[in-house]
C-alpha cells in the first residue's frame, strides 16, 4: 500500500518535495496540499530557488485535495504523513500539531528557530511511534554521502583538515528579509555545513566565528573555525550577501593523510579526487539530496523503522551548534559547547 502524503507549503522546497514524490511512482501518493497561494495549489506558479534542476515542474497539481489552511490537511483521515515545508516559524507549532494527530512527519530544516524550541520537537518526537524525521538533505547528497563514508572508513586515512563553503545572493521575498523570522544565512543556509560537519566528526568542544549583518538585522555572512581534537583544522563559510548574479555554489575540500578530495557544485564534475600525483573525477550516484532523503523518509515508514541517518535530536544540536557560531560573532571569542 502507498504511503499516503500531505505536503504543508509549496515554495521552492515544497514544490521540490513534490517532484521527488512523483518520481518516487507506486511506492507513495500525494493525496493533499496546502498552501495560500491559489495560483501555488493549481501548479501555475513555479518558485525559484537556488539548486538548478531542483524544481523541475514533474508534479500533477490536478490529482491532490487542496487546502488553504494547512491544519485542515494535518486533520485529513486519508493521510498517513504530513511533509512541512513552511516558513521556519510555523515549524514547531504545525510539527506539533502532526505529531499529536498521529502523523508521521517530514519537517523542513532548520526544525525550530531556536534550540529550545527544537527540543520540542524532539521530545513529542521521542514520545510517539511515528516516524519523525528532519529533512537535512546534505547527508543523503551524492558526494557528500561518498564522503561520509571515506571520513567513516578512513579510506584514505585520517582527516588532517576538511574546509566547506556554501554562499549565494540573498533571496528574495519577506521571510528572507527578516533575520528575526529567518536566522539569517546563519541558521537558514549555513547550518547545511554545520550539520554535516557533526555528521562526520561528532560535536565540536568549541566554535570560533567572525561575520556581519548586511541583508538582515542576523548573521548574513559567517566564517567559523570547529575546535576538535580529531581533526587539526575544520572550517566552514556561509553568506548569502553576495551581489545579485553571483550565483550559488556550495563545496568542500578535505585533506586526508593520502588524498585530497574536493566537491564543487558548479563544475560539471562536482567531485575529484587527487592521490599518487593523480587527479580523477568520482562518478556520483544519480539524483539530488532531496530525491534521497524523501525515498529514505518514505521507506522508513513503509518499513516501520525509525530514520537512523539524521535524528530529530541531531537537528535540534544543529541548530544549537549555530548559536554557539552567532553567539562567537557576537561576542568576538571563542564559545566553548558543554
Amino acid at each position: 500500500m502507498a504511503v499516503r502524503v500531505g505536503v504543508i507549503g509549496l515554495g521552492f522546497m515544497g514544490q521540490t518535495h513534490l517532484d521527488a514524490y512523483a518520481r518516487l511512482g507506486d511506492a507513495v501518493e500525494v493525496v493533499a496540499i496546502a498552501d495560500q497561494d491559489q495560483d501555488r495549489l493549481g501548479g501555475k506558479q513555479q518558485a525559484a530557488g537556488n539548486i538548478e534542476g531542483a524544481n523541475a515542474g514533474g508534479f500533477d497539481y490536478s490529482k491532490p485535495k487542496k487546502y488553504t489552511d494547512g491544519n485542515d490537511l494535518v486533520s485529513d483521515p486519508d493521510i498517513d504523513a504530513v511533509d512541512i515545508c513552511l516558513p521556519t516559524p510555523a515549524h514547531v507549532p504545525f510539527g506539533l500539531k502532526s505529531i499529536e494527530a498521529g502523523k508521521h512527519l517530514l519537517l523542513e530544516k532548520p526544525i525550530a528557530r531556536t534550540y529550545a524550541d527544537a527540543m520540542k520537537l524532539v521530545e513529542a518526537a521521542e514520545a510517539t511511534d511515528k516516524v519523525v524525521m528532519p529533512a537535512m538533505c546534505m547527508r543523503f547528497w551524492p558526494g557528500w554521502t561518498w564522503l561520509k563514508k571515506a571520513v567513516d572508513e578512513q579510506a584514505y586515512g585520517k582527516v588532517l583538515g576538511a574546509s566547506f563553503r556554501r554562499v549565494s545572493p540573498h533571496p528574495k521575498g519577506p521571510f528572507y528579509a527578516s533575520g528575526d523570522a529567518s536566522g539569517g544565512a546563519a541558521l537558514d543556509l549555513h547550518l547545511h555545513d554545520a550539520d554535516f560537519i557533526q555528521h562526520l566528526f561528532g560535536m565540536p568542544r568549541s566554535v570560533s566565528s567572525v561575520g556581519y549583518s548586511s541583508k538582515t538585522n542576523a548573521v548574513d555572512h559567517i566564517s567559523t573555525h570547529y575546535g576538535y581534537e580529531q581533526v587539526p583544522l575544520v572550517r566552514a563559510e556561509g553568506s548569502w550577501a553576495m551581489a545579485d548574479g553571483f550565483g550559488f555554489r556550495m563545496s568542500y575540500t578535505v585533506n586526508f593523510e593520502n588524498a585530497t578530495a574536493m566537491f564543487d557544485s558548479s563544475d560539471e564534475q562536482p567531485l575529484t579526487l587527487s592521490q599518487n600525483d593523480e587527479k580523477k573525477p568520482v562518478e556520483l550516484e544519480a539524483g539530488m539530496g532531496y530525491d534521497h532523503e524523501i525515498a529514505y523518509f518514505v521507506d522508513c515508514i513503509a518499513n516501520s523503522r525509525q530514520p537512523e541517518r539524521v535524528t530529530m535530536r541531531q537537528a535540534a544540536e544543529s541548530v544549537r551548534l549555530v548559536e554557539a557560531e552567532v553567539k562567537s560573532v557576537a561576542d568576538g571569542g571563542a564559545v566553548v559547547l558543554g
